[in-house]
């Protein structure tokens, strides 16, 4: 129950990291783990549905900020199609937090 409670606050943190209070798009930065890149981004619609697919990738609450494995031209970077892992249950399921957020290019 713990575990779970951490991880729905940690999808509400999201917004929070955010760049610029009261902005409609939150504009989080993402670090990208293979690249060794940080990757500004933009909320486009938070939340999305659930559709059953693996076409998600995780996105993760760290210490120093988000992060996730693959960015722009790696296999397995769906194109900012994010969920954040509220539910307990490894992978994408239907209890997580699921949002669209395209990294935009260059990384640095």
């Amino acid at each position: 129950m713990l575990v779970i409670v951490g991880m729905l606050v940690a999808a509400l943190a999201i917004p929070a990291l955010a760049r610029g209070k009261g902005n409609p798009n939150p504009q989080p930065q993402v670090y990208v783990t293979s690249q060794h890149l940080t990757y500004d981004s933009i909320v486009v619609v938070d939340p999305l549905p659930y559709n059953g697919t693996s076409n998600w990738q995780l996105l993760e609450m760290t210490e120093s900020g988000l992060q996730t494995e693959f960015g722009p031209g790696d296999t397995g970077y769906f194109g900012g199609r994010w969920y954040v892992e509220t539910d307990g249950v490894e992978g994408a399921s239907e209890g997580d937090h699921f949002f669209l957020c395209p990294l935009l290019g260059p990384g640095f």
